[in-house]
Formats: structure tokens, sequence, C-alpha cells
């Protein structure tokens, strides 16, 4: 049996998969900020036997949270002598360009609690400036007085040559044992050394807070009497072992929206859609992110709290490329100070909840909206509602204001939800250059089957697959992937003189190192399997290109290919190339997968009669471009392989429910996944 469990901002989510294929769904409240306490619930409520879980998997919001909440560590910093200050000077590309109050973010470590040490090594990784133990000694002794828990370390040209960090950690930990440690060197050997000092700063902000989360939840499950065989998900779509996220917590930031986004380019991949724009509706966001030919996008230039009017805070590690905007099935609708209304970022969360739930919650939500709107029966959930308490909470705080009904209400905040989810897919697709029309919707969470369909026809998309576990997908892609690190070395050569030797005594390197790593988490050496990517640019320009590399060892007759490549993917992103202009090689990017055994989908049975023994009721439900139709209501459940039916309609299941529009055809495909169609213009 292999279990996944998904924190979500309401909801604690769970998927078990025996060897037969068969599922196990269930969702459990999340317990904030006892988060390990939702895990225990879930786990108790599937009824799983703890001694027959082979593999489990995780993904937490508690690394985020922690960061967004500025509830991590007292953190130190340890720089290059003349480095101080790095953190507050960033970048000066403002982004918010015209505004003359505009604050660079403050540092997460203030300025007397960061200390210079002599040293200095070159770009070419030459010790210029040999390294002051007096130095670290003397600053450890004030760090100490300080009461700090963790030190940050991170020299200006340490990606080139990391002796002086690892002989500093050395240092610190003979002086210092107790504290916290980072090195930069273990998160990023990228350059640019604002970037990979937020990243390292960050990373031991969140370190206590990781171990002590990680710790507490790992002693409940051994307790519980699972075997140890246990993974968590990361930011980069790979998972990794709880004792390697203890030393990198910053790599599990984004550990469940992405997990959600693998899932869905492995279904594409089963089914025969290589180009899918996965879109996540849970109970305190949206999420999407575009998978073009079978390949998630990953980058390492991300940012929390970062908008068009803040600069937020860098972090140099692979991340799935991934659009998140405040609105999800919890969010709170409201009046802004012009009179208009607005729904999100601010959500109802798990406590109290949508007003639906009967927690005491008083500000009507995304899901009392959709409930009122007929989209949602009472009868799915899992509480007593009361229609009466969250149509009064619909009228008091939106219909009042402009004089209109509770059914109205919850018409204009669901046009609201719609628009501020429509926005958020342009920027995946349209934004970027990539055509709607040429991609399937995977649409998943609580919310994603009841909005994908009506924003598929309004973007013109194709095809939207509501999986079978939609609800609680996230935690399905978990048990999905493999374990995964990322190896990435700068090293700025001229592409067209580069020796090749040089170049594959770097990949041979980082080889190693994922060999080693690989075996530390358990792995023998048959189960790895690498990508190469080559970060390259032309001569002259700042920023790079992701190019999908040969295998190691590279041969001379590469070069031409590589270049090629290039000039391909430069002109895709940018609409041009410079085939005549040369090309730099900026950095060797090494994805090293440790293979995982993954469970088979199971086939369903084909539909035996007809629909018509699926329906349940017939109710009046809301659509956007229609407004309120006379529609026929499904179970899933009872659903087979075969079975179709035109929109409108409804298909319920007790978590969730696909709202298909007019216009729009339904079918269940041999894995029991849905499939909205519709003709395209």
């Amino acid at each position: 049996m292999k279990v996944a469990t998904d924190i979500g901002g309401t909801f604690t989510d769970l998927v078990a998969i025996d060897e037969n294929g068969s599922l196990i769904l269930e969702k459990a409240h999340t317990t904030p900020p006892n988060f390990d306490q939702g895990v225990m619930d879930v786990l108790k409520k599937s009824g799983v036997d703890m001694k027959s879980i082979e593999a489990f998997f995780h993904g937490t919001t508690t690394i985020i949270n922690a960061l967004t909440e500025r509830k991590g560590a007292k953190t130190a910093l340890i720089t290059t002598k003349g480095f101080r200050d790095i953190l507050e000077l960033a970048r000066g590309n403002r982004p918010d360009l015209f505004n003359m109050v505009f604050e660079k973010p403050t540092p997460f470590v203030p300025r007397y609690l960061r200390r210079e040490v002599t040293e200095r090594i070159s770009y070419k990784g030459e010790i210029l400036t040999p390294l002051s133990e007096e130095d670290i000694r003397t600053a450890v002794e004030y760090l100490k007085k300080e009461q700090v828990e963790a030190i940050a370390v991170c020299y200006i040209n340490s990606y080139a040559n990391e002796e002086h960090e690892r002989k500093t950690v050395e240092k610190i930990k003979e002086l210092w044992p107790e504290v916290y440690v980072c090195p930069s060197v273990d998160i990023t050997r990228e350059w640019r050394e604002y970037e990979r000092t937020s990243t390292a700063v960050l990373n031991a902000y969140v370190m206590p807070v990781a171990s002590s989360y990680l710790n507490r939840l790992g002693q409940r499950l051994t307790d519980a009497g699972m075997p140890e065989n246990r993974y968590i998900m990361q930011s980069n779509g790979g998972t990794t072992t709880f004792e390697q996220a203890k030393l990198t917590p910053v790599n599990i930031v984004e550990s469940g929206p992405v997990a959600g986004v693998f899932g869905a380019s492995i279904l594409g991949k089963i089914i025969g859609e290589p180009n899918i724009i996965a879109f996540d509706v849970g109970g305190t966001t949206a999420k999407c992110s575009l998978i073009d030919q079978g390949a998630v996008k990953v980058t390492t230039s991300y940012y929390i709290e970062k908008d068009e009017r803040h600069a937020g805070y860098p972090i140099m590690a692979p991340v799935i490329d991934i659009v998140e905007i405040g609105n999800g099935g919890g969010s709170i609708a409201w009046i802004d100070e012009g009179g208009s209304l607005k729904v999100g970022p601010k959500s109802a969360g798990a406590l109290p909840g949508p007003v639906a739930y009967g927690k005491n919650g008083t500000e009507p939500t995304t899901t009392d909206a959709n409930l009122i709107a007929g989209r949602l029966s009472a009868k799915n959930f899992d509480m007593e509602v009361s229609l009466d308490n969250v149509k009064n909470a619909l009228v008091e705080k939106v219909g009042k204001h402009f004089n209109i009904s509770a059914e109205e209400s919850a018409e204009s905040i669901i046009r609201v939800a719609d628009s501020n989810m429509n926005n958020a897919l342009k920027l995946i697709s349209v934004r970027r250059g990539y055509d709607p029309r040429d991609f399937a919707m995977v649409a998943f969470g609580g919310g994603g089957p009841m909005h994908g369909p009506t924003l598929a026809k309004e973007l013109n998309i194709r095809k939207v697959i509501i999986p079978v576990a939609a609800s609680v997908f996230s935690a399905w892609g978990m048990l999905m992937s493999d374990i995964r690190h990322d190896f990435i070395q700068t090293k700025i050569l001229s592409f067209q003189n580069a020796s090749m030797d040089e170049l594959n005594a770097m990949w041979k390197s980082q080889i190693d190192e994922a060999h080693k790593i690989l075996a530390s988490e358990g792995l023998k050496e048959d189960q790895a399997v690498f990508t190469f990517i080559a970060d390259m640019r032309y001569a002259g320009q700042e920023h790079t290109v992701q190019v999908q590399a040969p295998a190691y060892p590279w041969k001379e007759e590469d070069r031409a290919e590589i270049m090629n490549r290039f000039h391909k993917t430069h002109e895709h992103f940018y609409t041009f190339s410079l085939p005549d202009t040369p090309a730099e090689i900026v950095n060797l990017h090494l994805v090293a997968y440790g293979q995982l055994n993954k469970p088979a989908l199971q086939k369903i049975a084909p539909q035996k009669d007809d629909i018509s023994s699926a329906l349940k009721e017939t109710r009046p439900v809301f659509f956007s471009e229609d407004g309120w139709l006379e529609t026929p209501i499904y179970d899933r459940s009872k659903l087979g392989y075969g079975a179709k039916a035109e929109g409108p309609l409804v298909v319920e299941e007790p978590t969730t429910a696909t709202v298909v529009c007019p216009g729009q055809s339904l079918s269940v495909d041999e894995y029991g996944n849905l499939i909205v169609e519709m003709e395209m213009e």
C-alpha cells in the first residue's frame, strides 16, 4: 500500500493505492498550527492499516506559511567582508516603476545580525584572500550573545569554489554544535550573489521549523506503526526523504501545489495529451501551470511575496513554474472602498471556513456562492448545512450593498471568481505566447471541476479532463513522482570554443554527487536516471534559456545539435534567433531522478445501461453565460466507461462536482476520468 497526504489551507487530503490499483480517497479538516494532527486525522479516517504502508508521501504548506507569517527562527548571516548589506542592496529593478514611495523588501536578517569574514575567491574559483578563522570565531561569539537560532553562510563567489563555506561551517559546528547552519552551496551553485544570499538566508530561517515539524510528524507516524520509508514533495516536482528536507527545507516551499501539476503531466502522458494546462482550485488558492509536450516547466527564478508592486524575495532553487492567486473555495467575498465586489485573497480557511460549514463563519465565500447557485448540493457536505444561514450571509455582506437577492449575490461572486481565475490562466498561456486551443485542461482540487469547464469555454480550450481523484489529485500526483535532485553549476564559457573535456568533467562531477546523494536515500545505481540541461545565451545578453541537451558524455559532433536546439528555443520564447552570433554556456543543469515503483491506474467497467440510471435529481443551476437552467444531476460513482451526455449537467461526487455548460459534452474514459469537450470556434 502506498499512501500520500497533502496539507491544504482548508483540507488535508489522502490518497492510498494498493498493489491492484484500488483507490482510497479521504479528506479531513486542516488543523493549524498543528498541521501534523490533520495528517493523523485523515490517516485514521481512511482506515488504512499503518503497518501495511510500504511508502508514505507528504506535501505540506508548513514552510511557505513560516515564511509568509514570519514565524521562522532568529537568523544571522555570515558573508564576505564588504558585502554585509547585500540583502538591502538587492536589485535595482523596480516592479512598480512610477511608484515614488516604493520600498525594498525588509531583509529577513537585520543588519546587526550580519557579520563579515575576511576571505575572497575569484569568479574562476581561485583563492585570492585566505579564510580568516579568527573572524569566524569573533562572529560566532557575537551571535551566541544575540541568541540566534540559525546561521546562513554565503560568500561572494562560493559557487565557483565551495572550500571556504565548507571550512566555515566546520568551524561554526566546532564552536557551537547546537546552532542550525546553512551554507549556500548546499542549495545552489549558480551565480548572482543577491539571489544566492537570499536563498541561503530563507533556508536557514525555516530550518528549525522544518526539523521540528518533520521530527514531530515522523515520531507520530512511527508510534502509529508506520514503516520508515517516507518521502516529502519538493518544489521541483520530485520527492526527497524527510532527513534531506530538514537540511534544505527551502526546496519544499511549494511542496503541495506542484504535486498536482506533476500528476497532470503523468495523466496527460497516459491518456495521450502531451499539452496540458493544469488547473487546481483548492480551499485557499487557485493554481495553474502549463505543460508543453509533456515537459513540466521548472524555473530557478522564483520569488515569494512578489506582485506588481512588490519586489518579493528570490529563492534560487528549482520550482515548477506555477501561477498562484488567492481565489479558492474558501475565498471571502467583500466590498472594497470604491464599492466594488471582490473575491479573495483572504480566505475563511479551515476555521471557521465557509458559512455552509456551520462553524460560526459569517463571511460568504465562493463555496457558499456555488451552493446557492445549485452547483453544489447541501447533501454533499459532511455536516448539516443551513441554507438560510448561507443566504442571510450573502444578503448581509453583498446583497444589501447592491440591493440584490442571495441568488444574485451568488451569481456575482461566481462571475468575479471566474474572472480572477481566467486572468491567471491567461498569464501562463496567452501572455507567454501559447494558444489555449492547443492545450487540454486538467481541472482538479475541490473547485477545479466546478469552474474549469466554464473557463475552458471562455478561453476556447477544447477539452477538460476531470481525473478520478479530482479533489485529492495533488496527493495522487505524489504517488506518481520519483525522487529528484537538481545540480546546477555556473561556468560561463564561449560554447563555440569550450572544451568538451572541460564540460564533461563538470557533468561527471555532478553525476558522482547525484549517485552519492541517491545512495544515501537508499536507492541503487540502476534506479538513477539523468536529464541534461544547458542554460545558454547569446554573447552580450544578460539572461538565459534552458536547452534540452544530449546525454553525457558530450561528443564534438554534439556541438552543432546543441547550438541548433538553442536557436530554436530562443526563437520560441523571443520570436527571433541570431544564428551568426556567438553563444555562451552559463549553467550546466543536471536533473537526477531516483525511480520509485508506481501504482498502475485501474480501469473501470463499461456503462451497461442508459446514463439515466445515474440520475440523482433535476434542479436549477446557474451558468455564467446562460443564467439559471433546469439541470440534470448525475452520480459519478454510477457512470461507467463510455457513458455520454450533453450539457448542461452536473456530475456529483462526495468532495466536488463537475459543472458541464450548455454546448459542452461529457464522456467517461476507460480510467474513469470525466472528459468535457466542446466544438472549437
